[in-house]
């Protein structure tokens, strides 16, 4: 970080304001355009990324691994298994030492209290990329590929259909940052926790027991595999209790004409999304991936260097 510029974290996502979000998804169409017109852009010269992995990843090691390296920058992997973290060291004192000998440090593991420990005794920025609770850099990069394929998301309706996990609070977080309104549906047993999600009030999403009731006049449709990583001991049970969840191509004709298709990925096609939906007209599951790499390239200028005037 520059001098001037002051600590700031990325865990969850309302750590970001409107104004803050609105500049960054600006800021990732600008780094985006250099990327695709192979135009140098290096403002993160000789800056360091720790990554430390706890839980598995393709996307999220790619696009952060990759992202600092065209900002100029380098990553070191972490994997716990491989680490002083994974034989018991104190996540507090983990943190003070990395935090001495990088710039910026991503996490991805399985509890967020983990990530706040660790935050809080750090001095760089700690970005979130992945939690049980919370996945802000994935709704991060879902929110600015809306905006690229249909403007402001401001007002709209998102669709989430199936598990309330890590990313359908993060979006419940972000309809209530960016004024926005999101539709859960989830078999019952499976519905959004309130407490959990992080919301502050109810206001801008509604539960639906019928998920195409949920889907019906929405702009956007969304979903994520039904078995989260950590809970595969209840894949079975999981699979029946989830089969009317699976978003088709008659939950797609309830939305609007011109809704997208959404998804994190990896996806189960045949479980929470047919075929003919992900690799259909609507989907733009593969834009979506491709800016995780340029969404979290606007976030770590952001939080490395504040606001480029």
């Amino acid at each position: 970080m520059s001098s001037q510029t002051p600590l700031r974290h990325y865990l969850q996502f309302r750590d970001l304001t409107r104004a803050e979000l609105d500049y960054l998804f600006a800021r990732a169409a600008w780094i985006k355009q250099q990327f695709k017109t192979y135009q140098r852009y290096w403002p993160l010269q000789d800056r360091t990324l720790v990554m430390i992995f706890e839980k598995a990843s393709t996307r999220t090691r790619l696009s952060f691994e990759a992202g600092i390296q065209q900002l100029g920058g380098s990553a070191i992997y972490l994997n716990t298994r491989d680490s002083q973290l994974g034989r018991g060291e104190p996540v507090e004192d983990a943190a003070q030492v990395i935090s001495r000998m990088s710039d910026l440090v991503m996490i991805r593991t399985f509890e967020q209290d983990v990530i706040e420990r660790f935050a809080r005794n750090a001095r760089v920025p700690v970005i979130n990329g992945l939690t049980n609770e919370y996945h802000p850099c994935q709704i991060l990069a879902d929110i600015f590929t809306y905006i690229e394929q249909r403007g402001s998301i401001r007002g709209k309706t998102v669709a989430w259909i199936g598990d309330s996990n890590n990313v359908c609070n993060t979006w419940l977080q972000a309809a209530e940052v960016l004024d926005f309104n999101v539709r859960v549906s989830t078999p019952p047993g499976y519905e959004v926790e309130a407490e959990r999600a992080g919301l502050h009030g109810t206001g801008h999403f509604e539960q639906f027991a019928d998920p195409m009731d949920a889907a019906r006049g929405a702009d956007l449709v969304t979903t994520d595999v039904w078995t989260s990583m950590g809970f595969e001991a209840e894949n079975e049970e999981r699979l029946r209790d989830f089969a009317d969840w699976q978003v088709d191509g008659e939950m797609m004709q309830a939305a609007k004409p011109d809704a997208l298709f959404m998804h994190c990925l990896p996806a189960h096609r045949g479980e929470e999304v047919t075929a003919e939906v992900i690799d259909g007209p609507q989907s733009v599951v593969w834009d979506e991936a491709e800016n995780r790499l340029h969404s979290q390239k606007a976030l770590m200028e952001f939080l490395l260097l504040g606001r480029i005037q």
